[in-house]
């Protein structure tokens, strides 16, 4: 597609240079309608178009940011609002998309980097779109002379992820949007051979993206497309069922009074289980029920694939409201187990009794839960030692604003321990990992079957997990008290401001690097640190980390999908026992939140200050 005009300022009006940039887009878009091959996008670009030049204001701003730009590919791939236009997610981005990245993969295999022809598969998710974004990928790659592969039904993230590896093909691409707003969706990319299946990082997504840029400037009526891919069969799920059950399996321990059983097997553990309008429910319950796990009550409205995702306002469990219709159902049938899948199922949450919860049941965070799978993992590989006589060995791994407390987990078990950047892009990679997590509840606990974070593996572990002390007559509350004592307690929080833009948050980051913080709430910054400086970290980015005189810890950055400015706090206490170290790392941490967010609206004053007295002086 030829590329969009940029809007510039000044009066209204035909003549003007602003109603001229106006019309120079609504040509632009007038020549991507007409090359644009589905309909309901064409016809949404012409509405726009009409719109625009009849002066309607919202026509115009929709026109201008649908088409004033291009959806900018990355290391997370694509994702954006469906819609018509370069910046949405639409058949023929898609398809300009496929085309740069089948040159990719051809250029990489002539360089001796991959197998020639080179080979790809694609799986896709629920919501909308996302079947018919899957076969025109299909059709690209199989036109442009890459073998392509399409999983047959919709499937989680995790089952794309394996099937790069099982396959052997040199890359993957997962259609999803994972927990995004309804009408999003997206484009995840995977490369395979050396790379094992992991999700693509820098420079990759650069060298692809030029591709797409270079395939952009052309006519998308002369991308190749081809039906000649495969629709493959049942086998690769298959062979993930068997793997990942396998492998919960193989870390179950037995009852000595009772060979080939597993400890808690009898406990009768109730278990409610939602997928969020997603697609993990059938692979799931296949692998609960391999690995022998109990079978799980669904939450009926929930357990079915609907891309409208009509019971919740944000298919995020991570959101407030998003898991109420498993605690009504755990409820009904006293459950003592919430397990909780995004719709793309990469995600985990989990929530168990408690009293002090009006809804009778508290959601573990992301660090908790990270915590004690990473524990678990550490046990199993001690275990695993002593059977082969062999040394302690591997590494435990998480992202640099996730707690730190899988550090004293490592320290205690003589394994090794690394903090990437966010993604699991830089955590997948980790040499020798045999786990990995990040706060945003995303586990990897069975590396050597997906590179990527797994919901449903995760998820089978914690059952176990749960199943193993209910045995005991614990709970995962006294699980947690446990490890407070043992490596001391660490408590997380997380502030989110929501703004206008990506870009605004970006600014935001700024102002923070202009005027750095000193202090927080009276507790003095000990030392800082700019990711995104020469030297400060392996791969730049847009990080910030203040280290204060008391230990706690926090850490600013942008998001890399969505428009919002995040910061991670963390807060440590080791004196007393369990109760009292709780208390007084939360005592800290509700101190040093209220402070943060103080620091947060004074910058928000400021930057709203300055965009008034800018606008003040240039009227």
């Amino acid at each position: 597609m030829p590329g969009m005009a940029t809007t510039s300022t000044g009066g209204t009006g035909s003549a003007s240079p602003r109603g001229e940039a106006h019309e120079r887009l609504a040509r632009a878009a007038s020549e991507w309608a007409a090359q644009d091959i589905d309909p309901e996008t064409r016809a949404e670009a012409r509405r726009l178009i009409a719109g625009a030049r009849d002066g309607r204001t919202d026509a115009t701003a929709e026109l201008e940011d649908a088409f004033g730009g291009r959806l900018s590919f990355g290391t997370a791939g694509l994702r954006g609002r469906l819609g018509a236009g370069p910046r949405r997610m639409n058949r023929v981005v898609v398809s300009q998309t496929s085309t740069g990245f089948a040159a990719y993969l051809l250029e990489r295999a002539a360089r001796g980097d991959a197998d020639e022809p080179p080979s790809i598969v694609i799986g896709y998710d629920g919501r909308v779109n996302s079947e018919v974004f899957a076969r025109d990928t299909a059709e690209v790659m199989a036109g442009t002379g890459v073998r392509a592969f399409l999983l047959p039904d919709p499937g989680p993230t995790p089952l794309t992820a394996f099937a790069v590896r099982h396959l052997g093909v040199s890359a993957g691409v997962m259609i999803t949007a994972s927990h995004n707003p309804p009408r999003d969706n997206g484009y995840k990319v995977y490369l395979g051979d050396a790379d094992s299946g992991s999700q693509i990082a820098p420079p990759v997504d650069g060298e692809i993206a030029a591709h797409i840029d270079r395939i952009a400037a052309t006519p998308v009526d002369g991308i190749p497309r081809s039906t000649d891919y495969t629709v493959l069969g049942p086998g690769v799920t298959n062979a993930y069922v068997a793997e990942t059950s396998a492998a919960v399996l193989a870390g179950l321990p037995q009852r000595p009074d009772a060979p080939g059983k597993t400890v808690g097997a009898d406990t009768g553990l109730r278990v409610v289980y939602t997928a969020m309008h997603g697609v993990g429910s059938r692979i799931a319950r296949r692998v609960f029920v391999s690995a022998g796990l109990p079978r799980v009550t669904p939450v009926p409205q929930q357990d079915h694939p609907d891309g409208a995702f009509p019971t919740v306002a944000f298919p995020n469990p991570e959101e407030p409201g998003a898991l109420d219709l498993a605690y009504r159902t755990a409820r009904g049938i006293d459950a003592d187990l919430i397990v909780a899948h995004d719709p793309d199922a990469d995600r985990l949450a989990i929530a168990l009794p408690h009293p002090d919860e009006r809804s009778g049941y508290r959601r573990l965070t992301g660090n908790e839960l990270g915590l004690l799978l990473g524990w678990r993992a550490a046990e199993r590989e001690r275990a695993s030692a002593a059977l082969g006589a062999r040394a302690v060995a591997g590494t435990l791994a998480c992202t640099i604003v996730s707690s730190p407390a899988l550090k004293a987990v490592a320290r205690e078990y003589g394994l090794g321990y690394v903090e990437t950047l966010s993604g699991f892009k830089w955590v997948s990679r980790v040499p020798g990992l045999i786990f990995g997590f990040e706060e945003a509840l995303g586990y990897l606990t069975h590396p050597r079957i997906v590179r990527d974070k797994d919901g449903i593996s995760a998820s089978a572990d914690a059952i176990a997990m749960v199943r193993e002390l209910a045995s005991e007559d614990r709970t995962v509350w006294d699980l947690l008290d446990e490890a407070s004592e043992r490596f001391g307690h660490f408590a997380s929080a997380q502030v989110t401001l929501r703004l206008e833009s990506m870009a605004a948050a970006s600014a935001l980051s700024t102002r923070v690097r202009e005027d750095p913080p000193r202090e927080f709430g009276g507790v003095a910054v000990a030392s800082a640190q700019d990711l995104l400086l020469p030297g400060s970290s392996e791969i730049p980015a847009d990080v910030l980390r203040y280290d204060l005189d008391d230990g706690s810890r926090v850490m600013i950055r942008p998001s890399g999908t969505e428009p919002k400015l995040k910061v991670y706090l963390d807060t440590f206490s080791d004196q007393g026992r369990a109760r009292r170290r709780r208390r007084a790392a939360e005592r800290a941490l509700g101190a040093l939140e209220s402070a943060v967010r103080a620091y947060l609206e004074g910058l928000q004053r400021g930057r709203a200050e300055a965009m008034s007295a800018g606008e003040t002086s240039g009227s």
